[in-house]
């Protein structure tokens, strides 16, 4: 049931996502001091690509590091992103196949605001102590 969902999402708005996010990631790349965030939207751009099956898990201990760091990412990437994750999830939610695909576009937009301090990982291996502590 995963992998039908998606390679659904694939289709219908993890493709373009993917590309926002791959775009956002060579500029970041190419600004040199940036590379940070470029490799943080990368990493987002391949949960962007398949996000079934895997959960986002916000580390308790990122830092002070962490909190200036994705404050410059909102001025320069954030924002732009998290608009295409909300106008994708609003559309998304026209059809009712759409509605879970939908709300999986604006969790993602969580992610698009705050990508340092998070880590993307596999649903199951989320349920294991090690990663509920941060």
């Amino acid at each position: 049931m995963r992998t039908i969902g998606n390679v659904l999402w694939l289709v219908l708005a993890g493709w373009w996502l993917a590309l926002l996010y791959a775009l956002a990631g060579v500029l970041a790349c190419i600004l040199i001091i940036t590379i940070p965030f470029g490799i943080a939207s990368f990493r987002i751009a391949g949960y962007a690509l398949w996000p079934f099956g895997r959960t986002i898990v916000i580390s308790g201990n990122a830092g002070v590091f962490s909190l200036i760091g994705n404050v410059i990412w909102i001025a320069l990437f954030g924002w732009g992103l998290f608009l295409g994750h909300l106008f994708a999830g609003l559309l998304l939610m026209l059809t009712i196949i759409g509605i879970p695909f939908g709300i999986a576009s604006i969790r993602l937009a969580v992610v698009a605001l705050i990508p340092l301090g998070t880590r993307i990982v596999d649903t199951h291996d989320a349920a294991l102590p090690s990663y509920s502590r941060g």
